[in-house]
């Protein structure tokens, strides 16, 4: 995966999430190598020049673990259910 290639990035997570422009929004959650910092603009910036525009998460943001069930494997459900409201409009 890309993302997990980037600097300071330990391991990472994409999912899709509703936008209410696109149908569904590309989104990553990434967890930061320990005492390394990053930030969400400089990690898109960097997928810029590696990947399709349409593959570009609209945002990456910064966690300290990813939710793992039983075997290990990343509970994606569970990232999809916790940023739904993400992209929700403001009225």
């Amino acid at each position: 995966m890309e993302l997990d290639a980037l600097s300071g990035v330990l391991e990472s997570a994409v999912f899709g999430v509703p936008h209410p422009d696109f149908g569904e929004g590309v989104t990553a959650v990434v967890v930061p190598q320990p005492s390394t910092a990053l930030s969400e603009a400089d990690l898109i910036n960097s997928l810029q020049a590696r990947l399709a525009r349409y593959k570009v998460p609209k945002r990456v943001l910064l966690v300290d673990e990813l939710p793992r069930n039983a075997m290990g494997k990343v509970q994606k459900n569970v990232l999809r259910a916790a940023y739904a409201s993400l992209y929700a409009r403001v009225i």
